[in-house]
């Protein structure tokens, strides 16, 4: 894995420090440039589902998105009426410079079932599963949940687009990376996948290939496609599904393995990977890429660390300096965290912040 290398794989050219990475870092760094280099104008589409009070979790989350990002965003936001008037007024105050777009979209479910997957797990949720039945015209998607925070730009996540395989059609983080704590393979009472399951809150996806194929399942010897299998993946398990529609995904890949790319979890980082110790090895070396902020950490004391990342990125004013205005004031703030597990690990919050602001302007100082 890359260590905090003082590079931009954007640009044309190369300021290596002393203690140079090895190859491996070498060529994952050279790809990410690479496919940003020969896909210039792809823009990038984020998809995100909000109901009931998520409006300010939204809009911090598409804030973190914008920061950083290089290529032009298309947002797709999926929202009940009554916060449609909310994020217009909002979304159209920001200073998008030009690379952002958005477009709003009412909650739907299939006709027959709306009801019954409305009430699915938590309000509206399993809206993602119907993602690639509804964007037709959309080849591929970065879906994220509300509680999402960017510390790094989108165009690092989407360049694994590039990095599938011919049978691969999503990617997605483990659960966990610790089996003595993992939820999936102590209490599940079906089949998910690999050793601790998959967490569907950050899901990279290929939408054209999903699609398109046909699924193995353990209900018919028929594959099916995608709007075929979900309702009776749902009526089969649902009295021994806890999570709702990342659940039915977790049975979905267990039958069809080959099909997911799976990224490591400074990508989808959450509590689970420091309030019992630090369990996420990608994130002590290099830092967290995208925050999870499950649980409800941003809005209580419980995690204090978490919390400090979400409201030092809520407030932060587009145009400030962003070292004097966002990374100093969020370090203070980490640095009184330190009586938590996940504060005495603090540094792991900033790291990869702190090398997307040099980047940042880097890039702008060359123009």
């Amino acid at each position: 894995r890359c260590k905090d290398l003082s590079v931009s794989f954007w640009n044309s050219y190369w300021m290596l420090p002393s203690d140079v990475c090895g190859m491996n870092c070498f060529w994952e760094a050279a790809f990410r440039y690479n496919y940003m280099k020969t896909h210039p104008s792809e823009k990038m589409h984020l998809a995100v589902v909000a109901c009931g009070e998520r409006l300010e979790e939204t809009v911090t989350m598409l804030r973190s998105a914008i920061i950083f990002s290089i290529k032009p965003l298309q947002f797709h936001i999926f929202a009940e009426d009554q916060l449609h008037k909310s994020f217009k007024d909002i979304l159209d105050d920001f200073p998008y410079e030009g690379k952002v777009n958005y477009t709003l979209y009412p909650i739907t479910f299939p006709t027959e079932s709306a009801a019954e997957w409305k009430k699915l797990f938590k309000p509206c949720a399993s809206q993602r599963l119907f993602l690639p039945l509804i964007l037709k015209n959309v080849d591929s998607l970065l879906y994220v949940d509300t509680d999402i925070l960017f510390l790094r730009p989108v165009d690092d996540i989407w360049s694994f687009l590039g990095k599938f395989n011919s049978t691969q059609i999503a990617a997605m983080a483990p659960e966990h990376e610790e089996p003595r704590i993992g939820w999936y393979n102590r209490f599940a009472r079906h089949p998910y996948y690999g050793v601790t399951g998959i967490n569907s809150g950050v899901m990279l996806m290929n939408m054209t290939r999903i699609r398109r194929k046909y699924f193995k399942n353990d209900m018919t010897a028929v594959r099916l496609q995608w709007g075929e299998i979900l309702m009776p993946l749902l009526k089969k398990y649902k009295l021994n599904i806890t999570w709702g529609d990342q659940d039915l995904l977790n049975i979905m890949f267990f039958h069809n393995p080959e099909s997911l790319y799976v990224f490591p979890c400074q990508w989808n980082y959450r509590p689970d990977h420091c309030i019992y110790g630090s369990n996420c090895k990608e994130a002590e070396e290099e830092g967290i890429f995208i925050l999870h902020g499950n649980r409800g950490v941003y809005h209580d004391d419980k995690q204090p660390t978490f919390r400090a990342v979400y409201e030092a990125i809520k407030n932060y004013s587009f145009g400030d300096d962003m070292v004097r205005s966002l990374l100093q004031p969020l370090e203070l703030e980490l640095q009184k965290t330190m009586h938590t597990y996940c504060g005495r690990v603090y540094k792991v919050f900033i790291k990869q912040l702190a090398k997307s602001i040099r980047d940042f302007y880097a890039r702008r100082s060359r123009g």
